[in-house]
């Protein structure tokens, strides 16, 4: 839906409440329909290092508030005017049973799936996106492309299978509609060796930072074309340079430009169904640079998806 004019109040980035990009609330399992639908998942209790991704759902809506469609370029092209977007709230997350948790996470990613063309999920440390992808059972030759520092392929760590690094190991296990992942970014100087092995065993593609541009087209059009794609962005993907509100940031990561060309490499060859942003954590960036970040590249993301 358009945002407000501007001779609302309600165009100001920092008046009004604070839904995404001004889009109007629906509960997850009302009577409604949109092309895109975004719902929050505030939990970050499976990571391993510094917490407050729980608090990236809101900071993104709060930023999101500077990037209201329709959206006028230089060229005087005007994108997304059409856009229904509507605003499912946050899952309510029991910070102590995470096994609830992935239940009810699964529960309302179907029903937003079920009501929206894209939907667009807001994490939350990167264990979400394994009930997340729960919800895309019933998805035919499911594939994933995964922006991350880390593999997350991990079988377990601390006696726990499912953290924040082994999402894509257990949906990779349980999930047989789940074809390849393809995994973007990767670097750092700790890797689980079992877990990067697992991950080869099945197929997978691992592309290190330092070969992402020269290896994109071909890890991009080496899936069918007109895949279904779900696409993870782990906020630690970006070089903390340009993000650094992340629990666990790794030197030399994505530029946006370069984040935002595998974005458009993807929804120009796929079909997009799901989309999670994870692992942003607001309270580590006192500059508010890391959400004005994330809310920006799903507005872009949009842009590219549903175009003029």
């Amino acid at each position: 839906m358009a945002g407000d004019t501007a001779s609302s109040p309600a165009h100001l980035p920092y008046s009004g409440i604070a839904t995404f990009a001004r889009a109007p609330i629906v509960e997850p399992g009302a009577a409604w329909q949109a092309d895109v639908a975004v719902l929050g998942l505030p939990f970050d209790i499976a990571l391993g290092f510094r917490p407050g991704a729980r608090y990236a759902p809101r900071a993104l809506r709060e930023a999101s508030l500077r990037y209201i469609p329709p959206f006028t370029d230089l060229s005087g092209r005007t994108r997304l005017a059409d856009l229904t977007l509507v605003d499912a709230g946050d899952v309510v997350l029991p910070s102590l049973e995470p096994e609830l948790a992935r239940e009810r996470i699964t529960q309302a990613a179907r029903l937003v799936r079920e009501r929206s063309r894209l939907p667009v999920f807001l994490g939350g440390d990167h264990s979400v996106t394994y009930p997340l992808l729960c919800a895309f059972a019933d998805v035919p030759k499911l594939r994933v492309i995964q922006l991350d520092a880390h593999l997350d392929f991990t079988d377990a760590r601390n006696d726990t299978r499912y953290s924040n690094s082994s999402p894509f190991r257990r949906a990779a296990e349980e999930l047989p509609n789940l074809v390849h992942i393809t995994t973007l970014g990767l670097r750092g100087l700790r890797f689980d060796p079992e877990a990067v092995a697992a991950a080869r065993a099945r197929g997978h593609t691992l592309v290190p930072m330092e070969e992402v541009e020269e290896r994109l087209s071909e890890a991009v059009t080496a899936l069918p074309p007109g895949s279904s794609v779900y696409l993870s962005v782990d906020a630690d993907a970006f070089d903390p340079a340009v993000l650094p509100g992340t629990s666990s940031p790794e030197p030399d990561g994505f530029s946006y430009a370069l984040a935002l060309r595998v974005i458009r490499e993807v929804v120009r060859r796929h079909s997009l169904v799901g989309m999670d942003l994870v692992e942003l954590a607001p309270n580590l960036d006192p500059t508010g640079r890391s959400s004005l970040i994330g809310a920006r590249l799903v507005m872009e993301t949009l842009g590219e998806v549903f175009g003029g």
